[in-house]
């Protein structure tokens, strides 16, 4: 059992946040989330935070690119803006993961942005999808990353895409130890097919043996995309982990 916080990764309703961000944020809040992460907000700021505001939706996590971004400084302004603990790069492309020496370039880059977020506050991690669980050398790319990663660093271990990319999630969870901040949960038949995801305990991922492995970490229910209704996929996915919370 544990009291992991419990959050939503907000991409998961997008359509509904283009038209209509202070009403997404309030129906989150009417289903029982307290707490959400945030994308594409750099450039609706203010948009963003009289929406947490009114709604009583903490933004506590965000996802905006940061390794390969010209200019990082209005990204870490812009979460510090919104009262966020934690700034994720949500991808780097799949190039960048086939050797050694790229993907430990990456995570020098990380680690001065790390730096440069501390100031601010900030912790600042990475969210994997499949494309960095293929192995160098014998050992997953992400693992080689995470090597590399000054200990400021966290990773946000998105575990249906880990699952897909070959690499059984909660052993992984346990490699990768109290680094591990933040998980993705959701669920599926375990393809690349983003429509075929399902709510936390209705698929093929391994989900409950996924929360013990990471126990303090904060669960943030996510769909890449679902075919019904997406509120009541994220009402059921929270429901499931509160269950077993």
């Amino acid at each position: 059992m544990t009291g992991a916080p419990i959050s939503v990764q907000l991409y998961s309703v997008r359509d509904a946040m283009k038209a209509d961000l202070a009403g997404t944020l309030h129906r989150i809040a009417d289903i029982g989330f307290t707490e959400a992460e945030a994308f594409g907000f750099v450039d609706r700021v203010q948009e963003y935070r009289d929406a947490a505001q009114a709604s009583g939706v903490r933004l506590t996590s965000g996802h905006a690119k940061l390794v390969l971004a010209d200019d990082p400084a209005p990204v870490l302004e812009a979460a510090r803006a919104l009262g966020m603990s934690t700034l994720i790069d949500p991808a780097i492309p799949a190039e960048h993961w086939q050797t050694r020496e790229s993907v430990e370039g990456l995570a020098a880059r990380l680690n001065e942005l790390a730096a440069l977020g501390a100031e601010q506050g900030l912790a600042i991690g990475y969210h994997n999808h499949w494309w960095e669980l293929s192995r160098i050398e014998g050992a997953p790319a992400l693992e080689i990353f995470a090597a590399a990663l000054d200990e400021r660093v966290v990773l946000e271990v998105d575990t249906y895409w880990a699952e897909v990319g070959g690499e059984p999630a909660p052993a992984l969870l346990e490699r990768l130890g109290a680094r591990v901040t933040h998980i993705h949960v959701k669920d599926g038949p375990l393809t690349r097919d983003n429509k075929a995801q399902l709510p936390a305990g209705a698929g093929q991922a391994p989900v409950e043996a996924i929360l013990a492995a990471a126990p303090d970490a904060v669960r943030v229910v996510e769909f890449d995309d679902y075919e019904g209704d997406v509120f009541e996929g994220v009402a059921t996915s929270l429901a499931y982990l509160k269950e077993r919370a």
